[in-house]
């Protein structure tokens, strides 16, 4: 192996050459940054490059910099971005997802050995998919929230993306537990989320949630779910059909929920106390009207509207307590199902990397983008997208995602099964045929 091969590293595989003394941390970190000078230009994944701390750095992590992302996590393709647009490995002329799409062009590009991802409605699962990397959403509360700018806060989860399951694990070990700089931080007991990996699925039971397998899916996104159920199904599976009855709510729910908690988070954002500031007001009503109109982008101008209205006196009772009423539904659909199986399965995002611009003026085709991931942050339970195949559109091979969903604080569960699906076929192993800026 040569250092030109070690951005293409897992961790899990960095961090045995380095613990052998075949490779220094330094020598890494050269190589990394030599390979984000040579593809950054082309995928613009990163905002800026700094060795800076946080609880990584404990667990003995180097973190390098801050990736490109949908302004305040509002989008589902990164063309929100208050900064830069960014650019799918795979094509550069498609989306590599959204909203943490800086994230998974980064990871995907061996430009980051792996990143970090904020998840409301599928911002980590669906660009993992998309740009064909691993995503992982833990259980709401799972991990510490101390640090985010909050979009939606009853939403909102940190977790990693990543080359390997393995990899999402060794992170997982470092970022799970209970911060008591956040109220909404789970005081639970944290496994050992490597222990459980290489366990076969003897004795597991999948299901099949018949209102995931819909009209509307990519022919080649099916085809490739279908192949991937059939594989789990010979390592020793069984396959379930199961109902999710208030699905076709979800998205509705969603965009009433998270907007009227962003609409209420992002009131801060005054220009006084924080945030982007107008410059030369005449008063104090002209710095607020001028420092949200100048500070805000179209979508999370939009989304603001749209909490405000739903909170308002005369439809609070109509759009957002009945928005409530059927998330807990939503949840219940859940809890009933998991009675039955250990997980569930369904395609990550119903079409592969679209184009840029191809949704930007129709946001409900852009919200539609998350339909199979928002249900997931509305039940608060844990969920992975894994590679399990590509579509070939336009002379290019574009990802694939599988999703599972499982229980409340089942974390290990689910990488156990994602794992063992990983390690059976070859779809993680495939890179993306970015070239060097000259």
């Amino acid at each position: 192996m040569t250092e030109k091969d070690l951005p293409a590293l897992s961790i899990a595989d960095l961090q045995s050459l380095l613990r052998r003394r075949e490779v220094s941390a330094r020598e890494a970190i050269g190589v990394l940054r030599e390979r984000i000078e040579a593809v950054d230009g082309e995928i613009g994944a990163y905002l800026s490059l700094d060795i800076d701390a946080a609880r990584l750095r404990a667990a003995g992590a180097i973190p390098f910099g801050k990736t490109n992302l949908d302004e305040f996590a509002m989008g589902s393709s990164t063309e929100n971005s208050a900064v830069k647009l960014t650019r799918n490995p795979w094509d550069l002329s498609r989306v590599p997802g959204g909203s943490s799409g800086g994230s998974a062009a980064a990871v995907a590009a061996d430009a980051a050995f792996g990143a970090l991802g904020s998840d409301t409605g599928g911002s980590i699962r669906q660009p993992a998919a998309l740009s064909g990397v691993v995503g992982f959403k833990p259980t709401y509360g799972r991990v510490s929230r101390f640090g985010l700018v909050a979009f939606a806060s009853s939403l909102d989860q940190i977790g990693p993306l990543t080359k390997t399951v393995r990899d999402s694990a060794l992170i997982m070990n470092a970022i799970a537990g209970h911060d008591p700089q956040d109220s909404t931080s789970l005081n639970e007991q944290v496994p050992d989320y490597i222990a459980k990996l290489g366990n076969d699925l003897s004795g597991v039971r999948l299901g099949v949630p018949k209102e995931y397998m819909i009209e509307g899916i990519d022919p080649q996104v099916k085809g490739a779910i279908d192949a991937a159920v059939e594989q789990m199904n010979s390592l020793g599976a069984e396959i379930v059909d199961v109902s999710l009855p208030h699905t076709d709510y979800a998205v509705a729910v969603y965009y009433i929920l998270a907007t009227a908690e962003a609409s209420a988070n992002l009131a801060r954002f005054d220009g006084v106390r924080y945030g982007y500031r107008a410059e030369n007001p005449r008063d104090m009503l002209d710095l607020y009207g001028r420092t949200r109109e100048q500070g805000f982008g179209p979508e999370v101008k939009r989304r603001i509207i749209l909490g405000t209205y739903v909170l308002s006196s005369g439809y609070y009772d109509a759009y957002y307590l009945r928005a409530q009423k059927v998330r807990e539904l939503i949840r219940q659909d859940f809890a009933e199902a998991f009675e039955k199986v250990d997980a569930l399965i369904s395609p990550t995002s119903p079409v592969p990397a679209f184009k840029l611009g191809e949704r930007t003026a129709d946001p409900l085709q852009m919200y539609l983008a998350d339909i199979f991931t928002i249900a997931a942050n509305l039940a608060g339970i844990c969920g992975i997208s894994v590679p399990c195949g590509f579509a070939e559109v336009d002379g290019h091979r574009l990802p694939i995602g599988l999703q599972l969903l499982g229980k409340p604080l089942d974390e290990a569960r689910i990488l156990q099964i994602a794992h063992a699906y990983e390690q059976s076929t070859d779809w993680h192993k495939a890179r993306p045929p970015i070239t060097a800026t000259k």
